[in-house]
């Protein structure tokens, strides 16, 4: 099997906290991509269907303005921080 590598991309993202609404969401509520659950928990509309977000799951907005969810694990091993 070939090996290849990731092209570094620059992503925006926020950390979804348990009983908190983020403002930098609230355009993607309006719209309908998010919606905040009586269990404390976010569904998320992706481009593969909706997908729920745990509090402490990464909101990341990919290169074509979608959004989805990441483990923090995940996130952690696949980002580094971005200094402008």
């Amino acid at each position: 099997m070939k090996k290849f590598r990731k092209k570094p991309v620059v992503v925006e993202a926020t950390q979804f906290r348990a009983g908190e609404q983020d403002s930098s969401l609230a355009v993607y509520v309006v719209a309908g991509m998010v919606r905040y659950t009586d269990v404390g928990t976010m569904l998320v509309k992706t481009l593969e269907g909706t997908m729920e977000a745990r509090p402490g799951d990464w909101i990341i907005r990919g290169v074509k303005g979608e959004l989805y969810p990441c483990r923090p694990d995940i996130f952690e091993a696949t980002y580094d921080p971005v200094t402008p």
